[in-house]
C-alpha cells in the first residue's frame, strides 16, 4: 500500500529557531514511517542556511527528499512551519505550524493565514491563547457600526519543541572559557534584535545596564561576571564589531568600573551550546525577555538543574514552574515605536521586567547560589518526565492520528472488468 505524500516547507537547514524545530519535527514524521515525504526549504531571514551535514545519515537523508522546483502535484498532506501570514494551502489537508507571536495580539494577516489551513500548531498555550482570542472588526463608515468580525476559525492545538536529551542532558569539556578569569557566570542567549535601549525584544540592553549595576561596587575579585551568546542575525565580523559597539555604549551610561561583560559570539553548533551550559563557571541563566512564543534555549538549558532567572510571562511558563524557577516581576507595556514591525506591532503590548526587583533578584542568586541551586535541580526531572523530544514525538504522533487520520487522499479510479462472452446486447426488432 502506497503511503500518502507529505510535504514539509520551511526553512529546513536554517541556523535559527524556526529552522531547528523543522528539524525536530521532521524526525518525528521519519520516526512515525507513515509518509512518503519531500521538502521545500525556505530562506530565514538573513541566517545561515548551513545545518544539514551531507556525510551524516539524517543529513544525507535529508537531501534526498528535496524537491527541486515548484511543487506541481497536490501532496496528500501539506505541512509549512513559518509565521502565519505565509501560510498558503498547497494539500489536501494543510497544517501550519508557528511559534505565533510575542505580544499581546496577532496581526490580522495572520488570522487570514491560519484560516487558510486545516489545523494550527503552536509551541505554548500562550501563543494559542493569543491567537485564539485576537479579534478585529470591521465597522461601516457611515454608522459606525460592526459589519463584519474577524477570528481565527481553524482548530489550534499546542505541541511544545522537546529538548533532545542525546544533546542537552550533557556537556564534554570545552576550553572556549578559559580565558574567562571569573569562576561564576551569568549567561544570556539570544538575538539582540531592533529597539531603543530597554525596547529590544530579548531586552539584553537593560539585561547587561542592570548585572552592571548590581555588581559594580563589589570588590574586583568579587565580581560575577555576564556571558552574553548573541548576534544581531548573521556571524560575520562586521556583525561581532557592531554587537561590541552596543555592547560598550550600555555600559558608558553606568560610568566608573564594571564587572566583566564577555561576547560570544559565531555559530555554534547544539553539541557546543550543551558544553556552554554545562561549563562549571556558567552558573545560571538570565532572560529579561518581553515575550516568546516558547523560548528553546531555556528549555535546553533547564536540563543543567541551574538557576533560570527570567520574565514571568509568555511561552516559557509552560515548562518553568513557578517553584523550581526565579521568575522575574514586571509589567506589560506598550511595543516601542523603536521595535515595532509587522509582527510586534506598536499597538500590542509585551512584557517589561521590573528591573530593580530583577537587580534584587540577581544578587540573591549570587549570594544564595546552593539554595536556589537546590531549588533549580528539580527544573531537570521536570523537563526529562515532561518536555523531551521523545514526548513530543508521542505527542505530535497522536495530533497526526487525531486530526489527519480523516484527510481526503488521492486514489487510483479503475472501471470493473468485463467478461466479453457474457454480455447480452438487446436484440432489434425492425418493423
Amino acid at each position: 500500500m502506497n503511503k500518502p505524500t507529505l510535504i514539509l516547507q520551511s526553512p529546513i537547514f536554517s541556523r535559527s529557531g524556526y529552522g531547528d524545530h523543522s528539524r525536530d519535527i521532521l524526525k518525528s514524521l521519519r520516526k512515525m514511517d507513515k509518509y512518503d515525504i519531500k521538502l521545500v526549504p525556505m530562506r530565514w531571514g538573513n541566517t545561515p542556511q548551513n545545518q544539514v551535514d551531507a556525510n551524516d545519515e539524517f543529513g544525507k537523508w535529508m537531501l534526498e527528499r528535496v524537491v527541486n522546483g515548484s511543487v506541481t502535484e497536490r501532496p496528500d498532506i501539506f505541512i509549512q512551519i513559518s509565521v502565519a501570514n505565509e501560510f498558503e494551502p498547497r494539500g489536501h489537508y494543510n497544517i501550519g505550524i508557528t511559534a505565533g507571536v510575542e505580544t499581546t495580539i496577532c496581526p490580522k494577516d495572520f488570522i487570514d493565514g491560519c484560516n487558510k489551513m486545516n489545523l494550527i500548531i503552536v509551541p505554548s498555550e500562550f501563543t494559542k491563547a493569543v491567537l485564539a482570542t485576537t479579534t478585529y472588526h470591521a465597522k461601516d463608515n457611515a454608522t459606525g457600526q460592526i459589519v463584519n468580525e474577524f477570528k481565527i476559525a481553524t482548530p489550534i492545538v499546542t505541541l511544545f519543541e522537546g529538548v533532545d536529551v542525546s544533546i542537552f542532558s550533557k556537556g564534554e569539556p570545552t576550553d572556549m572559557l578559559d580565558s574567562i578569569p571569573e569562576s561564576f557566570c551569568f549567561l544570556v542567549v539570544g538575538h539582540w534584535l531592533k529597539g531603543d535601549i530597554g525596547q529590544d525584544r530579548k531586552d539584553i540592553a537593560m539585561t547587561i545596564k542592570t548585572f552592571a549595576t548590581v555588581f559594580q561596587h563589589l570588590p574586583k575579585d568579587k565580581r560575577p561576571a555576564l556571558i552574553l551568546k548573541t548576534s544581531h542575525a548573521g556571524f560575520s565580523v562586521m556583525d561581532r564589531e557592531a554587537t561590541r559597539d552596543k555592547i560598550d555604549a550600555v555600559l558608558k551610561t553606568i560610568g566608573g568600573d564594571c564587572p566583566s561583560v564577555y561576547l560570544l559570539h559565531g555559530d555554534l553548533s547544539e553539541a557546543d551550546m550543551a558544553s556552554l551550559y554545562y561549563h562549571p563557571k556558567v552558573k545560571a541563566m538570565v532572560s529579561f525577555t518581553k515575550g516568546e512564543g516558547y523560548g528553546r534555549p531555556l528549555a535546553e538549558f533547564s536540563l543543567t538543574g541551574k538557576p533560570i532567572l527570567v520574565s514571568g510571562w509568555s511561552g516559557q511558563i509552560d515548562f518553568l514552574p513557578a517553584d523550581k524557577t526565579v521568575l522575574l516581576e514586571g509589567q506589560l507595556t506598550q511595543v516601542h515605536e523603536s521595535a515595532a514591525d509587522q509582527f510586534c506591532m506598536k499597538e500590542a503590548q509585551w512584557f517589561t521586567v521590573n528591573y530593580s526587583n530583577a537587580a534584587n533578584k540577581l544578587y540573591d542568586v549570587y549570594k544564595n547560589y546552593a539554595t536556589h541551586s537546590k531549588n533549580s535541580s528539580k527544573l531537570r526531572e521536570n523537563t526529562l518526565n515532561n518536555f523531551t523530544l521523545e514526548k513530543m514525538h508521542d505527542k505530535f504522533s497522536d495530533i497526526m492520528n487525531t486530526y489527519v487520520k480523516s484527510a481526503p487522499k488521492v486514489v487510483p479510479f479503475s472501471l470493473p472488468k468485463l467478461n466479453p462472452s457474457k454480455i447480452q446486447l438487446p436484440k432489434l426488432e425492425s418493423k
